[in-house]
């Protein structure tokens, strides 16, 4: 295909020439353009371009064309393009195709494209698939004044609109519109839209209106109205749609200061993505968790963001508009920053028992919330405190205790408590910013089984066949004590007249009583004394000791007592009679001797001092005591009643039997000696002293104390 001056030969095309001519105020081709499609292969195509006008005032394109082929078939399609200022070609603007019949028809092109812009009318003719028939065209005219049959647009102005908006193009167009009448939206690239809503505004005046959805950037784009019918075409001029694209701050806004309700950032909006200028600035902010989101309206570079969560994480943008609906762009890089923790907002409440127990308590309190808590780093501390009974001062002792809690836990136990004791409890609830504490709250743990008497507390005081025993409360009474229980059982003695083990005893006591004397009890025996108290919930632990009573001096049975056996001038011979022993056997007879100044009279029993000190005769003289051992017998040389001469110049275990002096007087006695783990006891007699007489003896350690002493004055003849 190619071009001669004016003219586009297609193949096999014939086209006769044509010339201008200006005649009456507009051009017209004297010549005509025929094709016979049966010459030319099915696709071929002719093209007439006519030359480029820039006209400045309304005015009309004319032609003629002629369609026909005998047998009815199309002989081809004929077109008509309007280009502007060089542009591309794009849609036709007009079209025909078939057979039309055997005769001309009168085609009007309205064309409103004003100086300084210019256009071009290019006709093309392709041959059809049925080659038959003719293609004609024939006085193609340039008219100053307004078309006819082809409505004329007013100047279609540009259009600008925000990204993702709608965009309407109001096409007003004077002239006749049949109501075949096409309305079309072109494309500079050459699209057409086709829906429109047509409105008219009077019979010869009405509104066509095209809208493009959504657009994007890519839309941007030149676009006119065209109106297409059989009788010819009304084309506008080429107006822009011009896209703008919202602004987006390029960085996330920046953080400036926290506390636990605010944050205050600076909105750093100096760099963009998309358009401007920028009318509003706003900032969008919601909880990390929450679906929810604010914007609020900025005019400064700062912010200030109120009444937020404390301890919550938050997403802040920054939104930036634009003229024009839809001028909002999208949220910039977010800001992801959290609030500071609060102060809780009070402390735990209802702090209550839910099982008390001797040893331990079981507690629960209301359940943590976080606008409780206030922060979502926290704890809770269970804090108690108890007094407990102090040492041998006597001072209580005041044990505290503060435990974590688990999170998030409404209920804790107390293990390893006191029984009987006030505990008193408090909650604390803390966080990094503050610390609330509850009431303390007294709770009562139960009784329990009484601890152990302390072995140290008891004190007792033995005697011969009685025991005092006195002792202390435990340490631990674990509740109120109802009464005290005491057993003892003998289990030792130095008599061999006692059976033992012996029975066992228990004696109970009043809760005030902490003391019991044991009476009935046998000299020099061994008893295991328990002592333990009670609660309701029974008895404790049993404190145990060992107490021996004290053995008792020896018992002389002389029934009547006789006179001496016989006198000398040195000696005297008495009936020394075996003491019985009470707690312990005797293990020792000893003779004393003691002086007496003046006649040898006879006297009666009198009471008389104790020899505790052993004294031979010789020591005495030394020191002048006026008594003296002269004998000491062992138990086995008196089985029975034996006489004794005192006096006989004999020795007896160390002790010399000195003759006594026959211008003296003297007071002989007789002692029995009982020894027990260390403790002597003994008892003298005198062998006059009447039945029954004698006195109570008392027990001392092992420095051979005397329990008594009964003498018989016999006086050297």
């Amino acid at each position: 295909m190619s071009q001669v001056n004016q003219f586009m030969y297609p193949p096999m095309v014939n086209t006769n020439a044509f010339f201008l001519s200006l005649r009456s105020g507009s051009w017209h081709y004297s010549s005509y353009m025929l094709v016979n499609s049966s010459q030319h292969a099915a696709g071929h195509r002719a093209q007439l371009l006519l030359q480029t006008l820039s006209e400045n005032d309304t005015h009309c394109v004319q032609f003629s064309y002629f369609l026909y082929s005998r047998d009815g078939h199309s002989p081809g399609a004929l077109r008509a393009y309007v280009r502007v200022n060089g542009g591309p070609l794009g849609s036709p603007v007009w079209n025909t195709s078939g057979s039309h019949g055997r005769q001309w028809h009168q085609v009007e092109l309205a064309v409103s494209t004003f100086w300084p812009n210019e256009y071009q009318v290019l006709i093309e003719a392709t041959v059809s698939r049925e080659r038959r028939g003719y293609i004609a065209m024939d006085d193609i005219m340039l008219l100053t004044y307004p078309c006819y049959k082809a409505p004329h647009f007013s100047r279609l102005g540009d259009e600008e609109v925000n990204a993702g908006q709608n965009a309407t193009f109001q096409c007003v167009a004077s002239g006749r519109a049949s109501e075949a009448e096409k309305f079309l939206l072109e494309r500079h690239s050459g699209d057409v839209t086709s829906t429109a809503l047509v409105k008219h505004l009077s019979h010869r005046r009405f509104v066509a209106s095209f809208q493009v959805d959504s657009v994007q950037r890519n839309d941007q784009d030149l676009y006119r109205c065209v109106t297409q019918s059989s009788r010819g075409s009304g084309v506008s001029n080429f107006a822009e749609l011009i896209v703008k694209v919202p602004p987006s701050p390029i960085a996330p806004p920046q953080l400036l200061r926290a506390g636990s309700t605010y944050l205050i950032i600076q909105l750093n909006t100096n760099s963009i993505l998309g358009d401007g200028p920028i009318i509003r600035k706003e900032i969008e902010y919601r909880a990390s968790q929450s679906p929810w989101s604010e914007v609020h309206g900025v005019n400064m570079v700062t912010y200030k963001l109120w009444h937020l969560d404390p301890d919550t994480e938050y997403h802040i943008s920054v939104l930036l508009t634009r003229p024009g609906e839809g001028g909002t762009g999208p949220p910039g890089p977010p800001l992801i920053s959290r609030t500071k923790c609060a102060e809780p907002t009070r402390a735990l409440r209802g702090l209550t028992a839910s099982e008390i127990q001797s040893r331990q308590l079981t507690l629960q309190w209301e359940t943590l919330a976080y606008n409780l808590t206030r922060c979502h780093t926290y704890s809770v501390s269970l804090c108690y405190r108890y007094a407990t009974a102090g040492g041998g001062g006597g001072h209580n002792t005041t044990v505290r205790e503060c435990l974590a809690v688990e999170h998030n836990a409404s209920r804790f136990t107390l293990h390893d408590l006191p029984a009987y004791h006030s505990i008193r409890v408090r909650l604390a609830l803390a966080n990094p910013e503050g610390k609330k504490e509850g009431r303390e709250v007294t709770f009562q743990t139960e009784e329990d089984i009484p601890g152990g008497i302390a072995p140290e507390s008891l004190t007792f005081t033995p005697l011969e066949d009685m025991i005092f025993l006195k002792w202390e409360e435990p340490v631990e009474p674990n509740g109120l004590i109802t009464q005290y229980e005491i057993s003892y059982q003998s289990i030792e003695s130095s008599d061999p007249g006692i059976n033992v083990p012996g029975p066992r005893r228990t004696v109970s006591k009043l809760r005030n009583e902490t003391y019991h004397m044991f009476s009935n009890l046998h000299p020099g025996t061994t008893y295991l004394i328990s002592v333990r108290a009670r609660t309701t919930k029974g008895f404790g632990q049993t404190a145990l000791t060992e107490i021996t009573t004290n053995i008792s001096a020896p018992m002389f049975d002389y029934g009547d007592m006789p006179s001496p056996l016989s006198e000398t001038e040195r000696t005297i011979t008495v009936l020394l009679r075996p003491a019985l022993g009470r707690g312990a056997p005797v293990s020792t007879y000893q003779v004393v001797v003691e002086e007496e100044s003046g006649r040898k009279v006879k006297r009666e029993l009198g009471v008389q001092d104790c020899y505790p000190l052993p004294m031979s005769h010789g020591e005495a003289q030394a020191r002048g005591t006026p008594h003296y051992y002269t004998a000491e017998l062992p138990p086995s040389s008196l089985p029975e009643a034996s006489p004794f001469t005192v006096g006989d110049n004999h020795t007896y275990n160390g002790y010399w039997n000195t003759p006594l002096d026959p211008r003296k007087s003297y007071l002989v006695y007789f002692q029995a000696i009982s020894n027990f783990r260390g403790v002597s006891t003994g008892m003298t007699m005198i062998p006059n002293t009447p039945p029954g007489q004698r006195r109570s003896g008392f027990v001392r350690s092992i420095s051979r104390s005397w329990s008594g002493l009964a003498s018989l004055q016999i006086s050297t003849p």
